[in-house]
């Protein structure tokens, strides 16, 4: 049987792309059952049955690399997180949270600075030298005068990136800009709110000239630390990984224990002090969860 990618998934239909034709398949009932091990993803490499030209159905899912449950989607190259400097403001702790979840599933994530042109230069270059020190690629862009766009599109080519954020900050302007074929809904941040409008409602991998796809994905509304350990999140946290090779317990999570290298750190002023209040508050909502999650 044939294989190709899910590209698309839509009101029950999977959208297989193969060798420049998509399919519009239905799931095998087997994915339908409540104990099914896998249901397909946008992002899956899957084997189908065409029935016809147009039409057919998925039969296997493949192995995937890794997997996001929001927005789900598999098989991610890269995550591009897209934070506005302005309307809505910069948010430094949902950055730190979005960062935490593509940590932990093992995605590369490239934070792109939207409406740069918005604040002082100041602004924008202390937020790049904080996570750029952290080990983050961080490109400031302006559909305004467009800078940063080259570069946005130098780190697409070739790759599956999946395009986040909170909404409102011109994540799909931004594509839209770079890619003046795709035609995309885009909101309106509310003046009342100081939040943007969720306009985008379904995962889509959209191909790009030269290879390589870019997903719009949902608004984000939950964040949750669904499938976390306290360990898991102290290990997402990429500045204080590095470090915990100095802890003098294996598996430290850096908060009360002795000798910890990441309070040492922390201490002589070589760790951001507000990166580890986010780990701390981080903390609690993966307790708080736990709690309101328990099996008995």
């Amino acid at each position: 049987m044939p294989e190709g990618r899910i590209v698309k998934a839509l009101s029950g239909f999977y959208y297989v792309a193969d060798e420049g034709r998509i399919y519009s398949c239905r799931a095998r009932g087997l994915f339908k059952k409540k104990d099914a091990k896998v249901n397909p993803l946008v992002g899956d490499w899957v084997v189908y049955d065409a029935i016809n030209e147009e039409e057919g159905y998925v039969m296997e899912v493949g192995e995937r690399t890794n997997e996001l449950v929001r927005p789900p989607i598999s098989n991610v190259d890269q995550a591009v997180l897209v934070f506005s400097m302005y309307k809505p403001m910069f948010s430094p702790l949902l950055l730190d949270k979005f960062l935490a979840h593509t940590e932990h599933v093992g995605i590369e994530s490239v934070i792109v600075l939207s409406k740069a042109d918005q604040v002082p230069q100041e602004e924008v270059d202390a937020i790049v030298q904080k996570y750029e020190k952290i080990g983050y690629r961080v490109i400031p862009t302006s559909t305004v005068d467009e800078r940063g766009l080259h570069e946005v599109r130098e780190i697409l080519h070739d790759r599956i990136t999946v395009f986040a954020g909170q909404s409102g900050v011109g994540k799909s302007s931004l594509i839209n800009t770079l890619f003046p074929g795709v035609s995309l809904q885009t909101g309106d941040v509310s003046e009342k709110l100081g939040r943007g409008k969720h306009t985008t409602r379904h995962v889509e991998l959209i191909p790009l000239d030269g290879g390589g796809y870019v997903a719009d994905t949902p608004g984000f509304s939950s964040l949750e630390f669904i499938d976390f350990t306290e360990l898991d999140l102290a290990e997402s946290f990429r500045d204080f990984a590095e470090l915990s090779a100095d802890c003098k317990f294996r598996g430290c999570l850096h908060v009360s224990e002795p000798s910890c290298a990441v309070q040492e750190a922390l201490a002589a002023g070589e760790l951001c002090e507000e990166r580890y209040a986010h780990y701390k508050q981080f903390r609690e909502e993966l307790k708080e969860y736990q709690r309101r999650n328990k099996p008995w």
